[in-house]
């Protein structure tokens, strides 16, 4: 624990609603195919609940940075908790698949409220700012590991009772972030629209985005579609995604920045991405459960390392003021992810099952071809090397991770 933060108590708030905020992502996995049973949906209108979330998300992103300037960002902060909370609440009484994608929308926009500005406060409320990040992306792989085996758990009762459990969450972190969090000293600078898409003027930044776009669309063909796939009851379906989310965990919190030292950042992502398409070739023709399952936890460990690098990468090679970088950078990658679960759902009626895993294959290529051919070009801008280029050896000798790339430009 750092000795001198005299934040300490609003960073803890801030990574607590963090972790909150993903437990109920994640905690809707194991309730898919119940919620579809119950109230008589297709697969496609059941991965809507996804696909209306990450839309509005990615959409919300852009205004709700905008909103860092005028508001504050305990304000905006505290509005998009305030409005998870309802939505989440208002979702457990639905009565048809469309009010419960509604309500999924609206709750992606207050998620979007809550993202846009949770790791820009981090950073600037921190003196540490290793121990700050270290700590959020700790609450965010607890989120994704914790949140299934509620779901699982809960679900068992009736799909609703989850719902209500991350309306409970979400009222607890608003008590939270209202009466623990605060604006850092200096606040931020209104921006204007253009200055948010800023960060593509700069190619390491747009290669990163094509790269990311393609990588968060696989992520919730694995998330939104592998629930159905499986075909288990809730429980069980709970604890194999409480599975995934540890090997979430592992990759983010173990592993992912140690390879980062090791390797570089962008060969660590490079590598994460040529597993992580192997794995989807294992569970498109995986012929047992049991072996899905197992490609599925490999899968979670490889999007893990990934997740752990990719922001820290977008940060170093996007704009200096980290509100438009995160703004842009989550507009891509919540963007691209928005038609997966939907495009999984129309595939795996009318296809067949294994088809959405051969189409993230396909997508998922893209990403890693842009990495062989132009990973150099992201490598050059933070001072790493890329092995498939020329030797590694400036990489190993420096260090530089993104977070210290940082420090030089």
């Amino acid at each position: 624990m750092p000795r001198n933060e005299p934040n300490r108590t609003a960073i803890l708030a801030t990574t607590v609603t963090a972790f909150f905020a993903i437990a109920g992502i994640a905690i809707v996995d194991p309730i898919l195919p119940a919620i579809g049973s119950e109230l008589g949906a297709s697969t496609w209108q059941v991965e809507l609940l996804f696909t209306a979330y990450i839309a509005v998300m990615a959409i919300g992103m852009i205004p709700a940075v905008m909103l860092t300037g005028r508001l504050g960002y305990k304000k905006v902060l505290a509005t998009g908790v305030s409005v998870v909370a309802v939505a989440a609440i208002a979702a457990a009484f639905t009565v048809n698949i469309g009010q419960l994608a509604a309500l999924r929308g609206l709750w992606g926009l207050g998620n979007a409220m809550f993202f846009a500005t949770a790791m820009v406060l981090l950073v600037s409320l921190a003196n540490d700012r290793a121990w700050a990040v270290e700590l959020f992306e700790t609450c965010v792989g607890l989120g994704f590991a914790i949140g299934p085996l509620l779901g699982g758990l809960l679900g068992q009762i009736s799909w609703r009772v989850p719902f209500l459990l991350c309306g409970v969450f979400m009222v607890v972190a608003l008590s939270l972030s209202l009466t623990r969090l605060k604006d850092p000293e200096v606040m931020p600078a209104p921006l204007r629209l253009g200055e948010v898409f800023q960060p593509f003027r700069r190619a390491g930044f747009v290669l990163l985005a094509v790269i990311t776009g393609t990588y968060n669309f696989v992520f919730f063909i694995v998330l939104g579609y592998t629930p159905v796939f499986l075909g288990l009851d809730v429980v069980p379906l709970g604890l194999v995604f409480t599975g995934w989310g540890v090997g979430l965990a592992f990759g983010i919190l173990v592993i992912g920045h140690r390879l980062a030292h090791r390797f570089g950042a962008v060969q660590t992502v490079g590598f994460a991405l040529v597993v992580l398409l192997g794995t989807l070739v294992g569970m498109a023709t995986s012929h047992t459960t049991a072996t899905t399952i197992a490609w599925l936890v490999v899968a979670g460990v490889c999007m893990g390392i990934a997740n752990a690098n990719l922001t820290d990468l977008a940060l170093a090679t996007g704009s200096p003021d980290r509100r438009v970088t995160t703004g842009a950078f989550n507009l891509v990658r919540w963007g691209f992810a928005a038609p997966a679960p939907v495009v999984a759902g129309l595939l795996a009626e009318h296809v067949g099952l294994a088809s959405p895993f051969w189409v993230g294959v396909a997508v998922l290529g893209v990403g890693v071809l842009t990495f062989l051919v132009a990973g150099h070009v992201i490598a050059h801008g933070i001072g790493e090397r890329v092995l498939w280029s020329r030797a590694n050896a400036g990489a190993r000798a420096v260090e530089h991770t993104p977070e210290e790339a940082l420090e030089l430009l």
